[in-house]
């Protein structure tokens, strides 16, 4: 029942993944190419993440 109020972890991640992005594109665009690695790397790491709460919602 209390299942139903439970926020879902990979809505919120998908949410950061395309902020950060985003983010990424914009310091690319300005020329921030150091910031824009820094970013791409954060994007990849939630990414890793998403996949990996994936894998475990099909394996059950």
């Amino acid at each position: 029942m209390f299942s139903l109020f439970k926020k879902d972890p990979l809505k919120q991640l998908n949410k950061q993944l395309s902020a950060k992005l985003e983010e990424a594109m914009h310091a690319q665009r300005n020329g921030d190419i150091k910031r824009y690695s820094q970013l791409s790397f954060e994007a990849q790491e939630i990414d890793r993440q998403i996949i990996e709460i994936e894998q475990n919602v099909r394996v059950r």
